[in-house]
């Protein structure tokens, strides 16, 4: 798949894939759009430093009109979404070429995926299973504290003769 992306990172060219003369690589995109070496991650990585850059320019921060900050905020964001929703239709067309061209990869990779999901999610489940043990034996510690008060004698005036066990002796005057 690396060498299905040939253009997409600078410098990165698979070997015999060089566009004809005159004819644009897929990164290019529209005639005019973009500077002729530059491709989709460059944009993006300078789309995102624009926004950042007019997030803490000093013009924005001395400014006095927020309508203005406000507005030239927008289009740098609008800008980076743009590019950032180009990046992902240029990986989805090559994720498409990859699944006519080599299905059994796709299969694959969605074999893993799953595989790692159910991983992931027995991990979950022991996680909790080890929580509702632990907190099993604190109830079962906690009732066997409260059954201890019964080996308390039984009858009618049992409440008071465990009440007045609780008081403290009387203090004999001398």
């Amino acid at each position: 798949m690396a060498s299905s992306m040939g253009g997409m990172f600078p410098g990165q060219q698979p070997p015999g894939a060089h566009p004809p003369a005159g004819v644009p690589g897929p990164l290019a995109g529209p005639p005019g759009g973009r500077a002729s070496n530059s491709t989709l991650v460059d944009d993006l990585e300078a789309s995102f430093e624009a926004c950042f850059a007019s997030l803490v320019s000093q013009d924005y921060v001395n400014g006095t009109d927020q309508e203005e900050i406000r507005t030239g905020v927008d289009q740098c964001i609008q800008k980076f979404l743009d590019v950032a929703r180009q990046t992902e239709c240029f990986f989805l067309q090559k994720r498409l070429q990859l699944s006519v061209q080599k299905p059994e990869q796709v299969e694959k990779e969605d074999i893993s995926e799953l595989r790692n999901e159910l991983q992931r999610k027995e991990m979950l489940i022991q996680k909790h299973l080890t929580k509702l043990h632990h907190w099993q034996q604190v109830l079962e510690d906690i009732n066997v504290q409260h059954k201890k008060p019964t080996d308390m004698p039984q009858g009618p005036l049992a409440f008071l003769e465990q009440a007045s066990a609780n008081l403290p002796a009387p203090v004999k005057p001398n």
